[in-house]
């Protein structure tokens, strides 16, 4: 109970603090409002001759402007003409680079080609071959060539010291095949036409000449792709040359046409500049007048909100103040005082005021546990809902849905009874008797699906098999919030309701029943009976009657709700605005309709 009165003092105090907080901050900006509306009567007529000047001095701008462009406009075409002679050009240019490059495409395998057939021989390869006294043809043919590509005589002789220099492989990989005589190639020619001159014939001879055959004609045909890249690389660097002269050209002329626009950038953001303060002013202008005519409408709409709101925040701070001792008899209450009448009750709260009062606890002189723990707008629910609307049901009802224990309501006359089916009977509320063959099995499913539960004529004695459910003994397991129930532990859905009523005018319960649920007495008052006999009546007299009464209070409850609602949304607005109020047109019209709202008179209707 401690700790259940710390938390409803905390949430209170939260609660009526940021209540207050809203309500100030409102206050506070509609005094500041005042002050904004005469200063803005004196900027709107200094406005006026500022206006005038700067349009002057753009119209200025715009003159020079347009006379530089026509400049700019001349030198752009010359360039414009170059820029497409330069494009042509490098068109040109970019064709026979890639004439060139294809050819060179051609070219590069093949010479891949060569240097990968030398990666396969070692000095071993070569001492085989070397060791020859009289080779085979095609090692003597392939020798020959290779003789002849490296500038010595095709003769066994020559290919053998050759084949004897340390350096034979070296030369083979870095042989300038970019400069190969034209009379090389045409010694070559024959062994290259020769038909057994192939890899294939030649490696049933020797695997190393196999390699230098590829080498020599990979060789071959390098050369004679290069003799048709050469001469389109020369045409290309004259292009490449020629298209410098025009672009260094071009690059000059480009430079003076930048400086000329250069220019009028600098004119043009100058005179952007001008039409943005230009067009600041007039909106400038526009944005006082229109804050000068909310002003008008803000001040009407605020002369009795403003008012209203000082009150309200002197309400508030009271009971900021007195919230210890509030929240604390509102705690007593739920706990102790639900079995009793409205006369002993009474009694019990003046006595705990007093108490209070003598410890030095601040406490209001005019407590209300409904005015404490439950808000106009959950009241007006219960009632549409069947709760009669006297004050003792409207406690019993803060009873029933603040405390934390479950209810057993004391309900001879079925107020309850009626209240809580209205109430749940959208949830799917299940409703059972002790006496009820299947009510373990109902209430097991109940608390799976998380749907209420109300129990019936209970007696002045409870199930034992309900002592779960009444202490709340739950409990988790493997991740799943369980409860025991009987013999088995079933799901606990947090959505799940339980309710009791007693048909009994004088019940007797034993201590051990009060520690486990809530005891609330909804025994009819004078006042709630006089409501159930007149309705009974109006509805057998006169139904039209009672019809028109229940439309008048739904509507009577709507335009209540509208109004705190209109109300909650001026004090949001106004706590979120930022800057000036006048600018917000949706908070002043709401503020506007806020002022209808509070002027209508609610519809009432007495029925004698």
């Amino acid at each position: 109970a401690v700790v259940s009165t710390q938390s409803g003092h905390y949430g209170r105090g939260k609660q009526l603090c940021s209540s207050r907080d809203r309500v100030a901050n409102g206050l506070k900006k509609l005094l500041e409002t005042n002050d904004l509306v005469a200063n803005m009567e004196v900027e709107l007529t200094a406005l006026g001759p500022e206006l005038k000047k700067k349009s002057e001095d753009t119209d200025t701008l715009m003159a020079t402007l347009e006379k530089d462009q026509t400049e700019a406009d001349k030198v752009r075409a010359v360039v414009s003409e170059e820029e497409a002679i330069a494009k042509e050009k490098a068109d040109e240019t970019e064709a026979i680079a890639e004439d060139a490059q294809r050819d060179l495409d051609e070219a590069l395998p093949l010479l891949y080609a060569a240097n990968k057939a030398l990666d396969s021989l070692d000095k071993s390869d070569i001492a085989e071959v070397r060791v020859f006294a009289n080779p085979p043809e095609m090692v003597m043919t392939v020798m020959e060539a290779v003789c002849i590509l490296l500038g010595s005589k095709p003769e066994w002789a020559g290919a053998k010291s050759l084949l004897g220099d340390s350096t034979f492989l070296t030369r083979l990989v870095n042989y300038d095949k970019d400069n190969i005589p034209e009379r090389t190639l045409r010694n070559l020619k024959k062994y290259i036409d020769n038909p057994k001159f192939v890899p294939d014939i030649v490696e049933k001879t020797s695997r190393a000449c196999k390699s230098l055959c590829l080498w020599v004609r990979a060789i071959d045909s390098y050369a004679h792709v290069f003799r048709t890249v050469e001469p389109k690389r020369a045409k290309l660097n004259a292009a490449q040359e020629e298209l410098a002269v025009v672009q260094s050209e071009l690059a000059k002329k480009q430079a003076s046409l930048q400086e000329v626009e250069d220019k009028i950038k600098l004119l043009q953001d100058t005179f952007d500049s001008s039409v943005r303060e230009k067009e600041s002013l007039q909106r400038n202008i526009a944005l006082t007048a229109a804050r000068l005519k909310r002003a008008g409408k803000l001040v009407t709409a605020l002369g009795d909100e403003q008012v209203r709101w000082a009150e309200t925040v002197e309400i508030f701070q009271k009971e900021i103040d007195n919230v210890a001792g509030n929240v604390f008899i509102a705690s007593a209450c739920v706990a102790y005082y639900g079995p009793f009448t409205s006369h002993y009750r009474a009694l019990l709260v003046s006595e705990w005021i007093t108490s209070c009062k003598e410890l030095g606890i601040p406490v209001s002189d005019d407590f209300s546990l409904v005015n404490t723990l439950a808000d106009p707008f959950e009241i007006r629910q219960w009632n549409l809902e069947g709760l009669p609307r006297d004050a003792v049901s409207t406690e019993n009802a803060v009873l029933v849905t603040k405390g934390r224990r479950w209810p057993l309501m004391i309900d001879p006359q079925d107020q309850a009874n009626r209240w809580i089916v209205g109430r749940e009977r959208q949830n799917g509320l299940k409703v059972v008797k002790l006496t009820d063959k299947n009510l373990l099995r109902t209430l097991e499913n109940a608390i799976r699906i998380g749907l209420p539960v109300l129990i019936e004529e209970v007696g002045e004695s409870l199930d034992p098999a309900l002592e779960p459910i009444l202490l709340k003994q739950t409990f988790v397991q493997a991740g799943r919030l369980l409860i025991r129930l009987g013999d088995s532990d079933v799901d606990y859905d947090k959505n799940f309701r339980f309710y009791m009523t007693s048909k009994l005018s004088n019940p007797h319960y034993m201590p051990e029943i009060f520690i486990k649920v809530t005891i609330i007495n909804f025994t009819v008052t004078i006042l709630g009976l006089e409501d159930q006999l007149l309705a009974d009546v109006v509805r057998l007299e006169r139904p039209d009657l009672e019809e028109q009464r229940n439309a008048l209070i739904m509507k009577i409850n709507a335009d209540k709700q509208r109004l705190k609602d209109i109300e909650d949304k001026i004090l949001k607005m106004l706590f979120h605005s930022e800057g000036n109020i006048l600018d917000d047109e949706e908070l002043i019209e709401t503020l506007n309709d806020s002022k209808v709202m509070s002027k209508e008179k609610v519809p009432t209707a007495t029925l004698r």
